[in-house]
């Protein structure tokens, strides 16, 4: 049986990928795209004691990181630096709002992570632009 799987082993990673990107850009498109959301979330993470060009950094980390997981592009960079954000969201709001909260953070921070540490895999764009 585990020789049969091997051969699905690409698809475990896009999968991953396909969970963790949509994931990231629906939400990250909510604070980027919309008329002053940018500047909305930003000021929501400034009442949570942080400064301002963090939210900002934030949603375009969550908007265009999701972008480039969902195409393999960039891969280990971008859940990387959502993995940060994802991180940091569980420790200032996730731990806060209960486990359902807290469980879809985690499990977002823990794929992430794999991504950083695997890469995309062999149906992402960086092994066939060389960056893998």
């Amino acid at each position: 049986m585990p020789k049969s799987l091997d051969r699905l082993q690409p698809w475990g990673a896009f999968v991953l990928r396909l969970a963790l990107g949509l994931s990231m850009a629906v939400h990250g498109y909510e604070k980027v795209v919309p008329h002053n959301a940018t500047a909305h979330f930003a000021h929501y993470v400034v009442s949570l004691g942080m400064p301002y060009w963090l939210g900002v950094v934030s949603a375009y980390t969550e908007f265009l990181g999701g972008v480039l997981v969902l195409l393999g592009l960039l891969t280990r960079l971008a859940a990387a630096l959502i993995c940060t954000n994802m991180l940091v969201a569980l420790i200032t709001v996730g731990i806060h709002q209960g486990f359902g909260i807290y469980n879809y953070i985690f499990a977002l921070v823990a794929i992430a992570f794999m991504l950083v540490v695997n890469g995309a895999g062999a149906l992402g764009l960086d092994r066939r632009v060389g960056l893998s």
